[in-house]
């Protein structure tokens, strides 16, 4: 249960920054932006990079690079989760028109229904952890080069 806390701990950090950034961008009407989504993808870099590095103090010698991915990918699938769910109620119950809104904003001549919204939202969140968490881990792995 130790080795899962601290990327626990982590993830529910990043889930609820990730809603607060949300929650600021929807005070300015700028939620509808898809732009703007662009700066999920650092805070999820920023937040995996830390639970690697804590996780690594942490772990001391016996840190290993399929403890520190998994760490990350853990982190990483908590705040998606968090993010996800608070996703899915802000779309159902605080704004139901954010559907549609983000529609008209970049032009999508289609219905969505808020599944697949909420599922795009999961997807595009799980992809920019993995991406993070091995991007992360080349900087933390051990050098196999000869000094």
């Amino acid at each position: 249960m130790k080795k899962v806390a601290l990327p626990v701990r982590f993830g529910l950090i990043m889930g609820g920054i990730l809603i607060a950034y949300f929650l600021i961008l929807a005070m300015f009407h700028k939620h509808t932006n898809p732009v703007f989504s662009f700066l999920n993808a650092f805070i999820t870099v920023f937040g995996v990079y830390e639970t690697v590095r804590y996780y690594k103090l942490e772990q001391g010698e016996e840190f290993t690079y399929a403890n520190g991915i998994t760490a990350a990918i853990i982190s990483g699938f908590i705040a998606t989760t968090v993010f996800s769910i608070f996703f899915l109620f802000y779309i159902t119950e605080i704004d139901p028109d954010f559907v549609s809104s983000l529609l008209k904003t970049i032009d999508f001549n289609s219905s969505v229904s808020v599944g697949i919204m909420t599922f795009t939202v999961a997807v595009m969140g799980l992809a920019t952890t993995v991406i993070s968490a091995l991007t992360v881990m080349q900087y933390f792995k051990k050098s196999w080069n000869i000094s």
